[in-house]
Order: C-alpha cells, then structure tokens, then sequence
C-alpha cells in the first residue's frame, strides 16, 4: 500500500472525527481518534458507527488510486436514486449516514463498496450495461456485500492480529514503546490488510455467492428483473478474458457465479416493466 494512499486516509479519519463531535477531553485528538478505530476492531462486532470510520478510511484508499468521474453529474445523480429505490425496499434501509454511489473514472469493469455504505462503480462498468435494470443489478450486488457485513467479516479471516504483530512490534520498539504509537499501527495495517482482501484478492467464492443471491432477492423488491444479474454476469464472462484487473482479479468464476445464481433467479416472477425504464436510460 502506497504510503500516500495510507497517509490520506488516516487524514480523512481523523477530519471526520474532528467534524463529528466534541473536543476530546483529557488527551490529545489523534489518541481520540485511535480509540475509536481500536474500538471498532476489538469489539467482537462493529457498530455501525464503527463500520462507517472503517468505510471511509476504506474510500480513501480507493479514491488515492483512482479519480472521481465528473464528466456527467446527472449520472451519478442517476445511479444514487437507483441505489436508494433498492436500499428503500430493502430489510437494512437505515445505514449510519445512508448509502452513497460514486462513479470513478477508469475503464474497467469493477465495483467496490465499504463497510460504510460507499459503493465505487468505474466508468468503464456503467457505460458497458444495457439497461438500468443491469445497472441495478451491479448496485444490488454491493449493496447485499454491505447488507451481509462482507468487508467486516473479511477482517476475521484474514487473521488480522496475528498477520499485524510484526508491525506492532516494529512500532513499539521505534517510538519507545508508546500505547499511541501501537495503537497507530494496529489501526493502520487493519486498513491496509482489508484493502488488499477486498480490492486486490477480493471476497471469497462463498461471500460472492451470497452477494449474488441477496442482489436477486433485492431486485426482485423493488420492481426490477432479477434476471439482470445473469445478465451482467454474462457480460463479465466476455469481458474477464480480455481485461487485466478488475472482476477478473477480484470475484470468482463469472460461470460458477451464473450457474449458482440461476437457482435464486428461477424463484422469482417479477412483473417486466424493464419498458417504462428504457427512455430514462437512455438519457442518463
């Protein structure tokens, strides 16, 4: 993890903190700060609050490495009432400072989303789907990775204490063995170690395959065809063979996902109303 990615994160942490409340009483404000990182990783389960701190922390990383699409406002305006006609008509409709959509500029076919509710879609993913009803199914899919807490149980399975000891130790011994400075690096190598599981190596087949039965389940609430997924996949099937990064470094077999999603797809008869959303797309 680039050190200027690490630096912009624990920024932005740390502004959040300083927006969100009250001055820190009795210590400094980075040991404020810590704590309530320490908080959401010692806990046996994050609150929300906590989730929202790692998902930003998260972002930050993302955002270090690729840049915010600005070339079409109306689109991401677009893609966020998308988000919330699904959040709205889904079980979790109420998230610590709600879901939030942003396009990023690249041409890969990839999507991510924090613990926090942001969820990252790239230029090349939006302008590559048919319908909003694909669109959808692409948001519905990080939605559930949301809703199931993917990204906060990747922090179990990845062995985080353990996989950090070393840096804490290194921590210690080079600040002369202050609290802060170990609480530091804890909180600094948790981030880093989930952006590596959850960009770079990507959930596990088992987690995609849940994300994908809980996107059909979403679609199928709010009026859209569940359908749209196997589509989707479909396309990232063609699509995997010719793109370095992306999909095809982060989630398993397109194939695998298609054969295991169909067996949710057949469960749902949604009225096809795909027509009434067909000009609206077209002038996203």
């Amino acid at each position: 993890m680039k050190k200027t990615s690490l630096f912009l994160c624990i920024c932005l942490f740390f502004s959040v903190i300083y927006v969100e409340g009250q001055a820190p009483r009795g210590q400094s404000f980075n040991d404020e700060a810590i704590l309530r990182m320490e908080r959401a990783f010692a806990q046996q389960e994050a609150t929300p609050v906590d989730a929202y701190y790692l998902g930003r922390a998260i972002a930050a990383n993302i955002l270090a490495s690729y840049k915010p699409y600005t070339g079409n406002p109306q689109l991401t305006r677009y893609v966020n009432q998308i988000c919330q006609t699904i959040v709205i008509n889904s079980a979790y409709p109420d998230l610590f400072n709600g879901y939030h959509v942003m396009i990023l500029d690249s041409p890969e076919f990839n999507a991510f989303a924090t613990p926090g509710g942001h969820i990252f879609l790239t230029r090349g993913l939006v302008e590559s789907t048919t319908s909003e009803d694909t669109l959808a199914a692409v948001i519905a899919h990080e939605l559930a990775h949301i809703m199931l807490k993917h990204s906060l149980t990747l922090i179990d399975n990845i062995k985080l204490y353990d996989d950090m000891q070393a840096m804490v130790d290194m921590a210690v011994r080079f600040s002369g063995n202050t609290e802060t400075a170990v609480r530091y690096s804890y909180y600094r190598n948790s981030v880093a170690a989930t952006i590596d599981a959850m960009v770079k190596n990507g959930y596990s087949q088992d987690q995609e395959f849940e994300a994908d039965e809980g996107a059909v389940v979403l679609l199928a609430a709010s009026g859209y065809s569940p359908e749209a997924l196997l589509e989707i996949l479909t396309m990232l099937q063609r699509i995997q063979g010719s793109q370095r990064g992306g999909f095809n470094t982060t989630h398993p077999s397109p194939a695998q996902r298609i054969e295991n999603a169909q067996k949710y797809v057949s469960h749902y008869r949604v009225r096809d109303t795909r027509s009434f959303r067909e000009l609206r797309f077209r002038n996203r």
